[in-house]
């Protein structure tokens, strides 16, 4: 049997790639650049600690909580159009907070970035999805968008603290503007509006059981990072899963569902899903360690830790950018379980590392965790998208995107419990006799800062046996992540093992090529992706 060829995107294509690749690098950026900013605008606005957490916690349960319906309505009113109604939100929403007088103003304001934030990611991807039918380009291309995440966090730290060290705390939420500003002037001439015109209603009930079911596991995790399982966290992670469940019982009976759940039957697609999140949650547990490593017992200033974790980013820049090559000559499952080894390989390196030394094999530790999570990143989102029909590629970006947010919870909370427990367990061994703070306890922060308020020796066995106790937290989560990242090698080798790039079923041919009785070498392929683009 024929297949037809899928077209292949012209430089238009490319150049309009690069307009989708600003809002993505601005969200990584818009992650990392408000912690830097805490100082001062505690200062100013003065904030109570519980508003202080909104604060920081309000944007990203939102973004969270809204992907999954914002993914669906772009399906059913136009991906760009949606696109470019978020930037314009985002963009005044920026402006709002950069000048908000007081705690509540910037609440509020944070709640519409989040509103804003969850329309841009669904939106951008998709319309990758739509942009680049040929199987190798769309791989290239969400490879090259993965990799802006990448330079979005690395940027956010240094851009972020650049400007706090010259303006006031505001100028962090205004990097956004002249980024929007051009997404609004480019993308109604470079990108292409697509949605699907059988679409029915959006179901408001559905959208808002998504909600209540996402935003209450996500805050059941936030409160197991921060104070252990207990029955509030419990109770908030039970509720989530209770209305999930009614969530998946009303999308069987609709006969337009806010889900399609017929996706999930598509093996690749749910093994990709499931790869995806919790690899993610071996980078985020992972990353909550070593960044608190290198401030708090290495001594290194925000900066000077964001300038560290550099190589981390360059080695997942380039994991995500040769996995296309690789994939064009290797089945994306085998790519990627390759990856899920080398990332256990500089997970189980940071066994090494001490509370003395150890900033070199924590460096080169981060950059092969990096060069290892990127294939899985970029070819797990590749497979993702790809095993929908083009007509619900909002939809699947957006369940994509969720599980990559749950991950990343799952990850600070179920990782950090295992750190801070043995932390916990450890200090208490080891604390300095006639030192008892329950703040110092709790984490090395708290610990940094009662031994800052101690005399003589007291403070300064408080702080070691402290950092001591943290990095054995460090390296038995270590231990575990690369338990964690094997068997995902195993998973990804054995039920990926037939799965390959594109969407076969779907209308396109399942590897790019002319047609199924001539195809066109993997090397050419790649070598033509990279001319067109």
């Amino acid at each position: 049997m024929t297949s037809v060829a899928a077209p292949r995107a012209s430089r238009k294509e490319w150049i309009g790639l690069a307009v989708l690749a600003m809002p993505t690098l601005l969200i990584a950026m818009d992650m990392t650049v408000l912690h830097l900013a805490v100082p001062a605008l505690t200062a100013d606005l003065q904030p109570s600690t519980s508003q202080m957490l909104w604060i920081m916690d309000i944007y990203g349960f939102l973004v969270a909580g809204l992907l999954i319906t914002m993914g669906t309505l772009g399906d059913r009113i136009g991906r760009r159009k949606l696109l470019l109604t978020g930037a314009a939100a985002f963009g005044v929403a920026s402006v709002l907070a950069a000048f908000s007088t007081s705690a509540e103003m910037l609440i509020v304001t944070r709640a519409l970035l989040g509103v804003a934030g969850a329309t841009l990611m669904p939106s951008t991807l998709s319309l990758i999805r739509n942009m680049f039918h040929d199987a190798a380009q769309r791989t290239v291309a969400i490879s090259v968008w993965m990799t802006c995440f990448a330079v979005g966090g690395a940027l956010g730290p240094l851009l972020g603290g650049f400007l706090l060290d010259h303006f006031w705390w505001g100028s962090a939420f205004l990097i956004g503007v002249p980024v929007m500003a051009l997404l609004l002037a480019l993308g109604p001439v470079l990108l292409p509006e697509h949605r699907d015109s059988d679409a029915g209603r959006l179901d408001l009930v559905s959208a808002l059981l998504s909600l209540i079911a996402v935003l209450t596991v996500v805050y059941g995790l936030k409160l197991v990072a921060e104070h252990g399982v207990g029955w509030q966290s419990a109770a908030f992670m039970g509720l989530g899963l209770i209305v999930g469940a009614l969530f998946i019982r009303r999308q069987k009976t609709l006969p337009d569902p806010l889900v399609d759940l017929q996706l999930f039957r598509e093996r690749t697609f749910s093994v990709s899903a499931v790869l995806l999140t919790l690899g993610i949650l071996v980078m985020a547990g992972s990353q909550l360690f070593t960044l608190q490593y290198l401030q708090l017992v290495q001594g290194l200033s925000p900066l000077q830790a964001g300038l560290w974790s550099l190589p981390n980013a360059a080695g997942l820049m380039a994991g995500a950018m040769t996995a296309p090559a690789l994939a064009a000559k290797i089945r994306p499952g085998f790519v990627i379980a390759g990856g899920l080894v080398v990332a256990a390989v500089g997970l189980t390196m940071l066994t090494l590392v001490s509370a003395d030394a150890g900033l070199g094999i924590l460096v080169a530790s981060s950059t092969l965790m990096g060069a290892g999570l990127g294939p899985m990143a970029a070819l797990g989102t590749d497979l993702i998208v790809g095993a929908a029909p083009p007509e619900r590629a909002g939809a699947a970006s957006a369940l994509s995107e969720t599980g990559t947010e749950l991950g990343a919870g799952l990850g600070i909370a179920v990782l950090g419990s295992i750190g801070f427990g043995v932390y916990r367990s450890e200090i208490g061994d080891t604390m300095p006799a006639g030192v008892d703070d329950e703040a110092a306890r709790e984490s090395l922060g708290g610990a940094v800062d009662v031994a800052g308020k101690l005399s003589g020796q007291a403070g300064a066995d408080l702080l070691a046996a402290a950092r001591e106790a943290f990095v054995l937290g460090l390296q038995v989560t270590a231990v575990v992540s690369a338990a964690v990242a094997v068997v995902l090698a195993v998973v990804a080798a054995t039920l990926l093992r037939d799965s390959k790039p594109g969407a076969a079923g779907h209308g396109e041919a399942a590897d790019g090529a002319p047609n199924a009785a001539t195809p066109q070498p993997a090397l050419q392929r790649v070598r033509e992706v990279v001319t067109d683009a």
